[in-house]
């Protein structure tokens, strides 16, 4: 490989990319005075991470120097030791210096007199050491730049213009990914043209274009479904017009009519048979034009969400230094192999795939590749090996992870969950081999006993499972004791139209991902079984628990039929048979979320999409029903009567507290309710409480205060006190602990057996 135009390829990409990045972080630094201050401190510190650890992979030290400097300034501004005011201007002005230094990579490299006084501004501010760069040299003054290297604000947004949040390059694969692939990459008589070559090929849109473009695809799609259906109905009217003409002919030979009222007769049915043969042509004409519409319509969408799809190369390419760098902090020698790096992924999910695959790679590399000695013992290769392959089936996307590590084994997983109170010892023992490997995907779940620079944090595997089953799609895990472990993501390769198949439930339809669906079937009286107490069907074999989807989502109806319709769906290595009242179509939808709060956070659905007779279909998330079934499908083990407790449910949300509040009465316990912080610790002084539930961000006093105030005071602070929150990063994680909760879940991982979990736990 030419490692030179590989290098020249990635500080291109990190100039595109740091450009988006720092529109981001200036929409974000400005947020910081806004009632958003949290979440958009939260944003810019994550962004402003990630282009250090970039720019520092890359050697350019001065921008990872002056982002360091800028997240301190941020962390001084959130501790309260720097006016917002204050933090706001100079990181501002930090990014105008880090526009500079991503235009010019040399001063990137070395810093320059502009980037140095920068550092030392918001090493002023933060209170903190200015950072250095590792071998820095003094920079000499740069020589005076010719006009053209410092134009008109006019005329350099005329010539660059900026970049908004969220915009997307649209460049065909081969170009965006492997610049190196072009001749004239190595051409130092011809970068001009290559570039302008390139620049003829490929144009930035903002994602929203696309988005829009998406679901006006799908709009008219919908529409031109209605235009078919009403030309059908228009071919139904002439044959009704056709057949009422051939009735009145047939009448008017058995009727005695005068001459000259048949000559009359006669013009009249030559006028029939000529308003049937138009009728007839234009019938005809209409259908041809509708269905070529609708193809080109349907290839429209394609070609959008084709222009959707980023080459996964583009987060790839950062994995190999990555992988490298780990390994070796932990004296360890791992090889990096990527198959197929060059398929392409939608735009919107690139961020959750790249999330998901740090958190997988970092595993291999800290939990699955063992050390040189213990291989050399085991007589494995001193180097390990992980090797990351992708492949596409159907509309799906496949990425494994492999590694050739010691595995996964059951029963430490067993022990390391009783050790930190996710379950007990009866139920350890109660849980299959698999059952017992899902166990990595709890939150809080980690067999370390000391935090690490790469792991034991309690965060990871549950994070990449939220994240792809988000997206609408499953992880699966296969292992096997010192020989590795392989961990498969299946995920849809694109967000803008779905293939789904619509089934009925009474009057109302219903959509599945066609991806997930395994096989529509009849469930015969003969095929029935029942195992453990559930009910089951035999499907290719193997029996499959059999569930009637209207009951489940709290729907009327069930099983009305000898031989009901049921769809067999699928989701990682769960299989169910899902009863219905009946199949409509497979079609292509455009997805849209779900509006309002009336299905908005919803169990189960996923979002919605109009079809051509008006109705809407709600689209249902597979792997928010097979959680479902397999808690239904599992052997209740007896245990003691719990105790009543009495919960204090502490939320500004009426619909949030509805939600919260039937789940805790579900196990049993009494609810009160209190609509703030402020009104939750009065409450506290008056009545006895068992346990407190309370949400994070509420007026007058929000969950962390409330949870410091509460644990500050000696007659209550023995209380539990589990936050219940949308804020799902560990840092949010952290501070909620910090302020003295006893646990910290999140609201959209929130079910009866979470909640049971913690609660038996804590009291």
């Amino acid at each position: 490989m030419d490692t030179e135009a590989l290098k020249k390829s990635l500080l291109k990409k990190f100039q595109e990319v740091t450009a988006d990045r720092l529109q981001k972080i200036q929409l974000g630094v400005l947020d910081l005075e806004k009632e958003t201050a949290d979440q958009a401190a939260e944003d810019v510190a994550r962004e402003l991470h990630t282009m250090k650890g970039e720019a520092r992979m890359l050697g350019l030290a001065a921008i990872g120097q002056l982002a360091h400097a800028a997240e301190d300034v941020l962390r001084a501004e959130r501790e309260g030791k720097t006016a917002t005011e204050v933090a706001t201007d100079v990181l501002l002005r930090a990014c105008d210096v880090l526009s500079d230094l991503n235009e010019d990579l040399s001063g990137a490299n070395t810093g320059n007199p502009a980037s140095e006084e920068m550092v030392r501004m918001l090493a002023e501010v933060s209170g903190q050491t200015p950072p250095a760069i590792a071998g820095a040299r003094p920079a000499a003054p740069p020589p005076t730049p010719p006009p053209v290297a410092a134009p008109p604000v006019q005329a350099f947004v005329a010539a660059s213009p900026p970049r908004a949040p969220g915009a997307a390059s649209v460049a065909h694969a081969a170009a965006s990914a492997h610049p190196a692939a072009g001749a004239h990459g190595r051409d130092e008589e011809a970068p001009s043209a290559a570039k302008s070559a390139v620049a003829d090929r490929s144009i930035r849109v903002n994602v929203e274009v696309l988005d829009s473009l998406g679901l006006l695809a799908g709009d008219l799609l919908v529409e031109s479904a209605r235009g078919r259906l009403r030309s059908s109905e228009t071919e139904a009217l002439f044959e009704r017009f056709s057949r009422l003409g051939d009735r009145f002919l047939r009448l008017s030979e058995v009727v005695d009519i005068p001459n000259e009222v048949r000559e009359q007769l006669d013009r009249v049915e030559s006028d029939l048979h000529m308003l049937r043969d138009d009728a007839f042509r234009f019938v005809r004409r209409n259908d041809d034009g509708i269905n070529t519409l609708h193809g080109n319509l349907a290839k429209m969408a394609d070609h959008v969400a084709e222009a959707r799809l980023v080459p996964l190369a583009t987060v790839f390419d950062a994995f190999p230094r990555a992988v490298r760098e780990m390994s070796r902090a932990q004296g360890k020698e791992v090889d990096l192999v990527i198959e197929n790096a060059d398929i392409g992924v939608d735009r919107s999910m690139l961020s959750d795939v790249r999330d998901a695959l740090v958190h997988l790679l970092r595993n291999s590399v800290d939990h699955g590749v063992e050390s040189p000695d213990t291989r050399q013992q085991l007589g494995k290769p001193l180097n390990g090996r992980i090797r990351v392959r992708v492949r596409v089936d159907g509309d799906m996307l496949h990425i494994e992870v492999e590694d050739d590590g010691r595995g996964i084994d059951p029963e430490r997983l067993r022990q390391a969950a009783i050790s930190k109170g996710l379950i007990n010892a009866v139920q350890a023992a109660a849980l299959s081999e698999r059952e017992a490997i899902e166990l990595i995907f709890r939150p809080g779940f980690s067999t370390r006993d000391q935090v690490s620079e790469l792991s034991g944090r309690g965060v990871g595997m549950d994070v990449v499972k939220r994240k792809v089953e988000m997206l609408g799609g499953s992880v699966g895990v296969n292992s096997r004791i010192g020989r590795g472990t392989n961990i498969t993501l299946r995920l849809p390769q694109s967000l803008a139209l779905m293939k789904v198949l619509l089934v009925r439930l009474g009057d109302d339809v219903y959509g599945m991902p066609a991806a997930d669906v395994e096989a529509v079937m009849r469930v015969k009286p003969d095929d029935r079984l029942e195992i453990f107490g559930t009910l089951a069907v035999r499907h290719r074999g193997k029996p499959t628990a059999l569930v009637a989807l209207g009951p489940l989502l709290g729907l009327n109806g069930g099983n009305r039929f000898d031989k009901p319709p049921a769809v067999v769906v699928r989701h990682g290595e769960d299989h169910a048979a899902l009863v219905v009242d009946g199949f409509v179509d497979e079609r292509e939808v455009a997805v849209k979320p779900c509006g309002g709060e009336f299905l908005k956070g919803a169990p189960f659905i996923a979002g919605t999409a109009a079809l051509e007779d008006g109705r809407i279909a709600v689209l249902l998330h597979v792997p928010d029903i097979m959680a479902e079934v397999r808690r239904m499908a599992r052997p209740v083990t007896q245990a003691p009567a719990a105790k009543r407790l009495r919960v204090l449910l502490v939320d500004d949300s009426p619909i949030a507290r509805a939600t919260e509040g039937a789940l805790v009465k579900a196990l049993g316990h009494s609810v009160e309710e209190a609509q703030d912080g402020e009104e939750a610790y009065v409450k506290v002084q008056n009545d006895t409480y068992d346990l407190i539930l309370t949400d994070v961000q509420m007026p007058r006093l929000d969950g962390f205060s409330l949870t410091r105030r509460l644990k500050s005071t000696p007659a209550v602070a023995r209380i539990p006190v589990i936050i219940l929150s949308s804020l799902a990063s560990p840092e949010d994680k952290r501070r909620g602990l910090d302020a003295g909760a006893d646990a910290y879940l999140v609201k959209g991982e929130l079910g009866v057996e979470v909640l049971a979990q913690a609660i038996d736990r804590l009291t």
